[in-house]
């Protein structure tokens, strides 16, 4: 006897048609539902991901890349701080190494008053392990020292802004008693450190930098410390994972007592983290949506194989076997998760691509700013699509359809021809 083959049954009667218009317009809607739920869900998660990404990347090429992936320190004056440059640069695991002097003060423009840290570079070192030069305007370092009675700073954006000034302006820097006595030993406090500056270039990195860092040269820095320490070296890592372990390791080989420091996970280690954890939860809440879009499937199974128990009758009399009425309904829900999956994962890379634009248009439209460098790691939604993460959550989710689709399909298998048709008729 002539059998059909149960996929070809199974996508025949996807739409689950019958004479009985109501009936089949209710599973027809429950099964769009469900090819819905899929779509939706997959596209979210993809477009998580993909934002979840572009923080980590962000995290590690913008922010780890102005900032040094470890810096280290010694309050002894007499240190040959271009000596011990050269030796940090020639260790093992570390690319490049730079001299710095960093003081923690206050901006002052008017009444407006800010913290700032201070950094003071050598701008022929500082290019090797910060990219903030690609921040900036030709000439900017240079004109850090073009007048030494009126010496130079380059303030981030988020400082300038909240100072109210811009290039060409005069600011005053303020490094209190606590900060400039710091390394004088005890006795007799020296007053604070004030001295004047001209803006001479304002960056913008979008990220938290932006309302912290100011740049001056190591001579001005040197003199803000007013002898406290705040000298050191930084550096930049092969491999920034594994930059905790280098770091101690280059601390042991130092000749001179008195070195420390830290590396990047002591000063981003939380932000990392948090990256990493709101990844993993938010991909978490996501692919429980999946799962439930994927197991209405099975809603909508149940509610074709109520509907077909007639037509399965007639199956199994007509010699179809147990193993080819399941398959008949495991091919129908496949379809629906097939497609819902692979639509889904499509419209998830198209977001994925736009979505960084979409926020700034938004922004842009309303007047509004939905993330600010100062609470958030940047202030603009990143974006990074990765086609692994495509391949696994379609994977996942068609795979969820599938396993949703045993339970009615085992059910149909089960239909007693006799009583299905007595039912029927």
């Amino acid at each position: 006897m002539f059998k059909p083959l149960p996929a070809f049954i199974g996508l025949r009667y996807a739409g689950a048609q019958r004479s009985d218009e109501d009936s089949a317009g209710l599973v027809s809607f429950i099964s769009g539902l469900s090819m819905i739920g899929l779509i939706l869900g997959v596209a979210l998660m993809v477009i998580v991901m993909s934002v979840m990404n572009g923080f980590d990347r962000e995290l590690r090429e913008r922010i780890l890349g102005i900032m040094p992936h470890a810096t280290v320190y010694n309050t002894n004056p007499d240190i040959n701080w271009t000596a011990v440059r050269d030796q940090v640069a020639a260790a093992e695991g570390i690319t490049a190494a730079a001299e710095v002097w960093q003081v923690n003060g206050l901006a002052k423009n008017g009444l407006e008053v800010t913290p700032l840290l201070v950094q003071g570079v050598n701008p022929e070192t500082i290019v090797n392990v910060s990219t903030i030069g690609d921040f900036l305007q030709p000439g900017s370092f240079d004109a850090l020292t073009d007048n030494p009675a009126e010496p130079g700073i380059i303030l981030g954006k988020g400082i300038a802004d909240k100072l109210e000034i811009g290039v060409g302006e005069q600011l005053s820097v303020i490094v209190p008693q606590s900060a400039s006595a710091s390394g004088s030993g005890g006795g007799g406090r020296s007053a604070a450190q004030l001295a004047g500056f001209k803006v001479v270039d304002v960056f913008h990195s979008g990220t938290a930098l932006d309302h912290s860092l100011a740049i001056v040269d190591w001579a001005q820095a040197r003199t803000l410390a007013g002898g406290a320490g705040g000298a050191g070296v930084q550096m930049r890592m092969q491999d920034m994972l594994r930059s905790f372990s280098v770091f101690q390791s280059l601390l042991q080989q130092l000749p001179v007592e008195g070195y420390y420091g830290n590396d990047w996970t002591g000063t981003h280690g939380n932000l990392y983290q948090a990256i990493q954890m709101s990844r993993n939860l938010v991909s978490l809440l996501v692919f429980l949506i999946i799962a439930i879009a994927a197991f209405n499937v099975v809603s909508t199974l149940v509610m074709v194989v109520i509907d077909k128990h007639g037509d399965i009758a007639i199956l199994r009399t007509m010699g179809a076997s147990t193993k080819e009425i399941l398959l008949t309904f495991v091919s129908q829900g496949a379809l629906v998760g097939l497609i819902g999956v692979l639509v889904g994962g499509v419209l998830g890379v198209l977001g994925s691509l736009v979505v960084t634009d979409a926020v700034a248009g938004l922004e842009s439209l309303f007047g509004i700013q939905f993330l600010k460098s100062d609470v958030y790691p940047v202030d603009y939604l990143p974006s990074e699509l990765h086609w692994g993460d495509v391949a696994l959550v379609v994977g996942a989710g068609f795979l969820l359809s599938l396993i949703a689709t045993l339970y009615p399909a085992l059910q149909a298998s089960r239909v007693q021809p006799a009583a299905a048709l007595r039912q029927d008729f």
